[in-house]
């Protein structure tokens, strides 16, 4: 495994890793904060930095049955959350 880059990001707010404090994402990426979690609140991102994409899996979510992979901090490798990889469509 080769070295990480971290990117840092610039603005009035700035959310982070809980665990390391790597920069994830601005205030101004947000899409929407009507979404809700396995442990509680959460946000859409347009853009995130500093994350690995996980395996794809299917997950039911409140919305129906989604395609989706956990995302992981590059820094310390904890799981921060998850990222739409594609929908399911029943016919």
């Amino acid at each position: 495994m080769g070295k990480i880059f971290k990117s840092y990001l610039s603005g009035n707010r700035i959310f982070q890793c809980s665990v390391c404090r790597a920069h994830l994402a601005r205030n101004e990426d947000i899409v929407s904060k009507d979404f809700r979690g396995r442990q509680g609140r959460a946000f859409l991102f347009s853009t995130v930095v500093n994350v690995a994409m996980g395996k794809k899996e299917d997950r039911v979510l409140y919305t129906g049955l989604h395609t989706v992979a956990d995302i992981s901090c590059n820094v310390c490798q904890s799981v921060i959350g998850w990222k739409y990889v594609g929908d399911q469509v029943s016919i």
